[in-house]
Protein backbone atom coordinates (compact mmCIF):
# COMPACT_ATOMS: atom_id res chain seq x y z
CA UNK A 1 0.00 0.00 0.00
CA UNK A 2 3.08 2.51 0.59
CA UNK A 3 4.49 1.09 -2.31
CA UNK A 4 1.58 2.40 -4.67
CA UNK A 5 0.99 5.15 -2.73
CA UNK A 6 4.50 6.68 -3.01
CA UNK A 7 4.45 5.74 -6.75
CA UNK A 8 1.29 7.81 -7.39
CA UNK A 9 2.51 10.92 -5.35
CA UNK A 10 5.85 10.58 -7.62
CA UNK A 11 3.87 10.06 -10.75
CA UNK A 12 1.72 13.04 -9.71
CA UNK A 13 4.60 15.61 -8.46
CA UNK A 14 6.33 14.60 -11.86
CA UNK A 15 3.84 15.37 -14.26
CA UNK A 16 3.03 18.90 -12.40
CA UNK A 17 6.59 19.65 -12.11
CA UNK A 18 7.47 18.75 -15.91
CA UNK A 19 6.68 21.65 -17.71
CA UNK A 20 6.54 20.87 -21.48
CA UNK A 21 7.50 24.59 -23.35
CA UNK A 22 5.91 24.80 -26.71
CA UNK A 23 8.00 26.62 -29.67
CA UNK A 24 7.86 29.67 -30.11
CA UNK A 25 6.77 29.83 -33.80
CA UNK A 26 9.53 31.43 -36.15
CA UNK A 27 6.92 32.85 -38.92
CA UNK A 28 3.22 33.86 -39.13
CA UNK A 29 0.93 36.64 -40.16
CA UNK A 30 0.36 39.19 -37.27
CA UNK A 31 -1.10 42.92 -36.98
CA UNK A 32 0.12 46.02 -35.03
CA UNK A 33 -1.11 49.54 -34.30
CA UNK A 34 0.30 52.79 -33.04
CA UNK A 35 -2.37 52.91 -30.37
CA UNK A 36 -0.62 54.52 -27.13
CA UNK A 37 -1.12 53.70 -23.81
CA UNK A 38 -0.70 55.54 -20.17
CA UNK A 39 0.27 53.77 -17.21
CA UNK A 40 2.51 55.71 -15.21
CA UNK A 41 4.47 56.23 -18.59
CA UNK A 42 3.08 56.00 -22.42
CA UNK A 43 4.27 53.12 -24.30
CA UNK A 44 2.96 51.20 -27.41
CA UNK A 45 2.68 47.90 -28.10
CA UNK A 46 5.33 46.13 -31.15
CA UNK A 47 5.97 42.98 -32.14
CA UNK A 48 9.20 40.76 -30.48
CA UNK A 49 10.37 38.44 -34.33
CA UNK A 50 12.04 36.08 -31.11
CA UNK A 51 9.12 35.93 -29.27
CA UNK A 52 6.28 36.11 -31.33
CA UNK A 53 4.41 38.23 -30.22
CA UNK A 54 3.24 41.70 -29.10
CA UNK A 55 5.29 43.26 -26.74
CA UNK A 56 5.13 46.45 -24.81
CA UNK A 57 7.76 49.23 -25.60
CA UNK A 58 8.17 49.13 -21.65
CA UNK A 59 8.53 45.32 -20.98
CA UNK A 60 12.30 43.97 -21.28
CA UNK A 61 13.29 42.53 -24.07
CA UNK A 62 11.25 45.56 -25.89
CA UNK A 63 9.75 44.91 -29.23
CA UNK A 64 12.27 44.69 -31.94
CA UNK A 65 9.55 47.01 -34.36
CA UNK A 66 7.02 49.41 -33.47
CA UNK A 67 4.49 50.85 -36.06
CA UNK A 68 4.55 55.17 -35.74
CA UNK A 69 3.11 57.81 -37.91
CA UNK A 70 5.22 60.51 -39.21
CA UNK A 71 2.57 62.58 -40.53
CA UNK A 72 -1.31 61.27 -41.17
CA UNK A 73 -1.10 58.63 -43.42
CA UNK A 74 2.22 57.95 -43.45
CA UNK A 75 2.99 55.28 -41.37
CA UNK A 76 6.39 53.95 -40.76
CA UNK A 77 8.55 51.15 -38.89
CA UNK A 78 10.92 51.57 -36.21
CA UNK A 79 13.79 49.55 -34.64
CA UNK A 80 13.93 49.43 -30.94
CA UNK A 81 17.81 49.25 -31.11
CA UNK A 82 20.15 52.05 -32.26
CA UNK A 83 20.93 50.33 -35.85
CA UNK A 84 20.06 50.84 -38.60
CA UNK A 85 17.51 47.76 -39.28
CA UNK A 86 15.82 47.62 -42.01
CA UNK A 87 16.57 47.20 -45.64
CA UNK A 88 13.54 47.32 -48.44
CA UNK A 89 13.97 44.10 -50.82
CA UNK A 90 11.32 45.65 -52.72
CA UNK A 91 7.94 47.54 -53.47
CA UNK A 92 5.60 45.08 -56.01
CA UNK A 93 2.37 46.32 -58.03
CA UNK A 94 0.12 43.65 -56.77
CA UNK A 95 0.24 40.98 -54.16
CA UNK A 96 1.05 38.02 -56.01
CA UNK A 97 4.16 39.42 -56.90
CA UNK A 98 5.00 40.66 -53.15
CA UNK A 99 4.28 37.22 -52.35
CA UNK A 100 6.49 35.64 -54.97
CA UNK A 101 9.38 37.85 -54.54
CA UNK A 102 8.63 36.69 -50.24
CA UNK A 103 8.92 33.36 -50.69
CA UNK A 104 11.60 32.87 -53.55
CA UNK A 105 14.11 35.13 -50.73
CA UNK A 106 16.13 32.66 -49.54
CA UNK A 107 18.93 34.84 -48.14
CA UNK A 108 19.94 38.21 -46.77
CA UNK A 109 21.25 39.75 -50.04
CA UNK A 110 24.93 41.84 -49.96
CA UNK A 111 25.94 44.43 -50.13
CA UNK A 112 22.82 46.21 -48.38
CA UNK A 113 22.22 49.53 -47.23
CA UNK A 114 20.39 49.53 -43.83
CA UNK A 115 17.93 51.88 -42.88
CA UNK A 116 16.66 53.56 -39.34
CA UNK A 117 13.14 52.86 -40.71
CA UNK A 118 10.92 50.77 -42.80
CA UNK A 119 9.71 54.63 -44.63
CA UNK A 120 7.04 54.56 -45.67
CA UNK A 121 5.56 51.04 -45.23
CA UNK A 122 3.03 50.32 -47.89
CA UNK A 123 0.98 47.01 -48.99
CA UNK A 124 2.91 44.78 -51.32
CA UNK A 125 6.73 45.76 -50.20
CA UNK A 126 8.92 43.06 -48.53
CA UNK A 127 11.50 44.30 -46.39
CA UNK A 128 14.49 42.41 -44.25
CA UNK A 129 15.10 43.33 -40.28
CA UNK A 130 18.20 43.29 -38.09
CA UNK A 131 18.33 43.08 -34.85
CA UNK A 132 20.71 44.30 -32.77
CA UNK A 133 22.19 40.76 -32.03
CA UNK A 134 22.74 39.84 -35.94
CA UNK A 135 19.42 38.03 -36.47
CA UNK A 136 17.52 38.46 -39.65
CA UNK A 137 13.69 38.75 -40.25
CA UNK A 138 12.13 38.53 -43.31
CA UNK A 139 8.59 40.46 -43.85
CA UNK A 140 6.28 41.53 -45.98
CA UNK A 141 3.43 44.33 -45.64
CA UNK A 142 -0.04 42.77 -46.57
CA UNK A 143 -2.10 45.67 -45.26
CA UNK A 144 -1.81 49.31 -44.06
CA UNK A 145 -5.12 50.83 -42.62
CA UNK A 146 -4.87 54.39 -41.72
CA UNK A 147 -7.12 56.80 -40.50
CA UNK A 148 -7.58 59.88 -37.78
CA UNK A 149 -9.34 58.67 -34.25
CA UNK A 150 -10.00 62.11 -32.02
CA UNK A 151 -7.72 64.32 -34.18
CA UNK A 152 -4.95 61.94 -33.65
CA UNK A 153 -3.43 59.39 -36.85
CA UNK A 154 -4.44 56.31 -36.45
CA UNK A 155 -2.53 53.58 -38.14
CA UNK A 156 -2.59 49.65 -38.74
CA UNK A 157 -0.05 47.18 -40.31
CA UNK A 158 -0.29 43.63 -41.31
CA UNK A 159 2.55 41.55 -42.10
CA UNK A 160 3.58 38.20 -43.07
CA UNK A 161 7.63 37.29 -41.62
CA UNK A 162 9.96 34.67 -41.46
CA UNK A 163 12.58 34.99 -38.49
CA UNK A 164 15.80 33.15 -38.80
CA UNK A 165 16.63 32.71 -34.91
CA UNK A 166 20.09 31.24 -35.59
CA UNK A 167 21.46 34.44 -36.67
CA UNK A 168 21.95 33.18 -40.06
CA UNK A 169 21.65 34.79 -43.75
CA UNK A 170 19.58 32.31 -45.03
CA UNK A 171 15.96 31.94 -44.56
CA UNK A 172 14.15 28.33 -43.96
Amino acid sequence: MNRLFFTLISTVILLVACKKDGAVRTSGTDKIDNIVHQNVTYYVYGFSFSQAKLVSTESNPRPDIVLHSVESSRPTLQANNFLPSFFKIGEYANENEAKKAFDNLKTVPTPQQWLDMADPVAPNQVWVYRSDKEKYTKFRIVDIKSKTQQGVPYDECTFQWVHQPDGSVNFP
